[in-house]
């Protein structure tokens, strides 16, 4: 394993809100936000995000965390500079104003942040909406986004927040009950959200998926994988399935997981 120079994706600026944030982009067509989980843009998202480009998609990546590129594996740069890098990531998120880690019924302040990315990229890149797909941390912030109309393809990779620190945390994403409301009419209305997480995950547990069963309805796609058809040589226990412990092989349960993703943004956004 080795860093990404991500030579392919070029680095602008986006400011929205009263916030600033890098994005790197890749790619033609209808825009797919994709926002990476913990500890940033590692080379494995990356490869994620060249799979929608490859689709035809226009690929946006904010960096809201971490060294983009960076490979976070041992092999890379040493168990202690994994370990290094993942303390200095955490403290910059645990400082940060822009994410909701514990607190329950309410959307993380990013959102409003990422809602106005969205409405950008659509503008800019034309289709009939915009994808997001977001990931561990951010699982969440693709669920809270689609109380705005351009979002028409919403994935919830692992979704980890709020923190599953207690049963009532256990149950419940990283979203405001008003803003689930929106996102529920609008799924009446037609919208498809999916959800993949492993099922022995305790960081993003079943209750939570079994919350957005009762709420959303056959609207919501949830993708429930056994642990054993995890990446074995994936860091940590089975979490996340489209990188990190994706087994990327045809007939895998990871690799349908990640097909079925694909196949949204076809629907939703190419078709």
């Amino acid at each position: 394993m080795a860093d990404d120079p991500l030579e392919d994706f070029t680095r602008e600026g986006f400011h929205a809100d009263g916030v600033d944030h890098t994005v790197v982009r890749s790619g033609s067509g209808p825009a797919v936000i994709v926002i990476a989980e913990f500890p940033g843009i590692t080379p494995e998202v990356a490869r994620f995000a060249r799979r929608v480009r490859d689709l035809g998609c226009t690929v946006v990546l904010p960096e809201l965390f971490g060294t983009s590129g960076r490979d976070v594996h041992p092999d890379a740069h040493g168990r202690l500079g994994m370990v290094t890098h993942g303390a200095r990531v955490a403290g910059q998120i645990c400082v940060s104003r822009e994410f909701t880690l514990f607190a329950v019924g309410r959307t993380s302040p990013v959102i409003p942040w990422l809602r106005a990315l969205a409405r950008h990229e659509h503008e800019r890149c034309g289709g009939p909406g915009v994808g997001a797909v977001g990931m561990c941390l951010t699982g969440g912030f693709a669920l809270a986004m689609a109380t705005d109309e351009v979002v028409v393809a919403p994935v919830l990779s692992q979704p980890s927040l709020p923190l599953p620190l207690g049963r009532r945390r256990a149950e419940v994403t990283d979203i405001s009950d008003e803003d689930l409301a929106v996102v529920e009419q609008r799924c009446g209305a037609g919208l498809q959200v999916v959800g993949t997480r492993f099922r022995g995950d305790r960081v993003s547990p079943g209750a939570r998926f079994e919350t957005l069963r009762r709420r959303l309805g056959d609207a919501f796609v949830a993708i429930e994988l056994d642990d054993d058809a995890a990446n074995p040589d994936g860091i940590g226990p089975p979490h996340s399935v489209l990188t990190e412990h994706l087994v990327d092989r045809e007939g895998t349960p990871t690799r349908a997981a990640l097909d079925r993703v694909l196949d949204l943004f076809r629907e939703r956004l190419l078709a």
